[in-house]
C-alpha cells in the first residue's frame, strides 16, 4: 500500500507572520486577504463549540491590542463566498470586537481534504469536550475511509483498522478510546450533555448509546426525577434488558433505584405517572426545579392552612 501523505496543518511560522505579499510570493508561501467576515460561513456540522467563555474574552483582548496574529484558513466555496476551515473562535472574537474584516489564507481543498484540516487544527486545542471529540473523530474517520475508496489516492481502500489507526496517531488516543467515543454520537443529545458536564461517564455513556432512542429518552426522564446517573454496572444490565426488548420505564427506574455504594437516601417516583402534572413546555432537564418549585409553594399553603387550624383550637 502507499503511503499517505500526510495533511498539512498550515501552521504559521512566526517568521512568516510579518512577511509582505512580495516576501510571500518570494518564499511560496499562500497570499494573505482581508476577507469580510458577512462572505464566510462556519464549516457544516462543526462538531467544535465556539464559546463565549473566560478564554473567548482573553481573546478577544489580545485581538483588540495585537490583531489578528495567526490568519484563518479558508476553502472558496462554488457561490463565491468563502467556508471557516481552521479559526472559528478567532472568527467569533472578531465578530464581538465589531471588525468587518479578518486576516485569512485562502485554501483549495476538497470536502474531504477540508474535513481532515478542520478536524486536525481543532484537536490542537488544550480543552475538548467528549462530544466535541466524538463528532470530530466520525467525521475524520468517514472522510479518511470516503478517501480510501479512490483509486487515485492509494493502491486498495483504507479499510476500518487503518482509518482508526490514523486517527489514532494523531490524537493520542488509542483505537479503542476512539470507538468509544464515536459510539457517543449515538446518544441522546441531553445524555451526551451530562457526558461533557461530567455527571456521567464515558464508559457508562458507551453502553448506553446501545439502547434504543425511545429507551434513552425514558432514561433521560428517569434521571430527571431520581437525581441519579447510571452506574457502569447499571448501563450494561440497561443494555441487557434492551437486547432482549424488556427495558421499559418500570424495569429503567428499578435499576436506577438500585443502591450504589455510598449513596444517599433518595425518595423514587415513576416518570410517567409525574409528567401528567407537568407542562410539556419544561424540558426534562428542568423538571426537577419544577417539581421543587411546586413541592415549596405547596408546603407554603399546607403550613398556612394547619396554622389557621392550630389557631381555632
Amino acid at each position: 500500500m502507499s503511503e499517505r501523505k500526510p495533511i498539512d496543518l498550515g501552521l504559521t511560522a512566526l517568521d512568516e507572520l510579518f512577511m509582505d505579499d512580495q516576501g510571500r510570493k518570494e518564499n511560496r508561501l499562500p497570499k494573505i486577504y482581508d476577507i469580510p467576515l458577512s462572505e464566510i460561513d462556519d464549516f457544516p456540522d462543526h462538531p467544535f463549540h465556539v464559546r463565549n467563555d473566560e478564554d473567548m474574552d482573553q481573546l478577544v483582548e489580545s485581538i483588540k491590542e495585537r490583531g489578528i496574529i495567526t490568519p484563518v484558513m479558508l476553502r472558496k466555496k462554488e457561490d463565491g463566498r468563502y467556508e471557516m476551515i481552521s479559526g472559528h473562535r478567532r472568527k467569533r472574537a472578531c465578530e464581538i470586537i465589531g471588525m468587518e474584516t479578518i486576516k485569512a489564507e485562502i485554501r483549495e481543498l476538497t470536502r474531504d481534504d477540508a474535513i481532515l484540516l478542520m478536524v486536525d487544527s481543532n484537536l490542537q486545542r488544550t480543552t475538548i469536550l467528549p462530544s466535541e471529540k466524538a463528532f470530530a473523530y466520525k467525521m475524520r474517520m468517514d472522510a479518511i475511509r470516503r478517501q480510501g475508496e479512490r483509486t487515485d489516492l492509494t493502491s486498495r481502500p483504507v479499510g476500518e483498522k487503518l482509518s482508526v489507526d490514523i486517527v489514532s496517531n494523531l490524537s493520542g488516543d488509542s483505537t479503542r478510546q476512539i470507538h468509544r467515543y464515536i459510539r457517543l454520537t449515538k446518544l441522546d443529545p441531553d445524555l451526551l450533555c451530562m457526558v461533557d458536564e461530567g455527571r456521567i461517564a464515558l464508559r457508562p455513556a458507551v453502553e448506553l448509546s446501545y439502547l434504543q432512542p425511545e429507551e434513552q429518552a425514558a432514561l433521560v426522564e428517569t434521571i430527571a426525577y431520581q437525581d441519579a446517573t447510571p452506574s457502569l454496572a447499571q448501563a450494561i444490565k440497561m443494555r441487557a434488558f434492551s437486547k432482549e426488548g424488556r427495558l421499559n420505564p418500570d424495569v429503567t427506574l428499578s435499576i436506577l433505584s438500585e443502591e450504589k455504594p455510598n449513596q444517599r437516601e433518595k425518595i423514587s417516583f415513576r416518570a410517567d405517572r409525574l409528567r401528567k402534572y407537568i407542562p410539556s413546555s419544561i424540558p426534562p432537564r428542568e423538571t426537577e426545579n419544577y417539581v421543587l418549585k411546586a413541592l415549596e409553594h405547596y408546603r407554603r399553603v399546607w403550613e398556612k392552612e394547619h396554622n389557621k387550624s392550630h389557631d381555632a383550637r
